[in-house]
């Protein structure tokens, strides 16, 4: 898989998140490389659901923000920027408190799209809450 990444750091994409929903949950970027990238979130009450259990929405927020600063990160060359136009997420766990962690992984670094996959898990027990994909769509011009 040929990658174009751009010199956006760490750093950067956790100075973009703020004043941005990204900041206004908490999100942190952790790692970033050539096709991945990890992204933390520390479980507090205002992201749970009614019902005590973590907010599907607080899952795939932040399983699709990981998706897009991976985009961000490998936009080609030429590109202006991007937009999710698909995303199916699986869940099969849940957190109540602690860390939740999302990696994603590119699938397709194309020109005019670009596949990630992501999987969300308990930081401290590894276990998997869900399971993501999406479809970012790039801008040109």
């Amino acid at each position: 898989m040929k990658t174009t990444a751009s010199a956006i750091t760490i750093e950067e994409l956790n100075r973009r998140s703020k004043g941005h929903l990204p900041g206004l949950l908490g999100m942190e970027t952790v790692a970033l490389d050539a096709t991945s990238i990890t992204m933390r979130l520390a479980v507090r009450p205002e992201l749970l659901a009614p019902n005590g259990f973590l907010h599907a929405a607080t899952v795939v927020a932040l399983a699709d923000t990981t998706c897009g600063y991976g985009t961000m990160a490998m936009l080609p060359e030429g590109a202006t920027g991007f937009t999710t136009i698909e995303l199916k997420t699986n869940f099969v766990g849940t957190a109540r408190d602690g860390v939740i962690l999302c990696r994603g992984s590119a699938v397709h670094l194309g020109r005019s799209t670009q596949v990630w996959d992501a999987t969300v898990a308990a930081e401290d027990s590894g276990r998997t809450i869900a399971v993501f994909r999406c479809t970012q769509m790039i801008l040109r011009g």
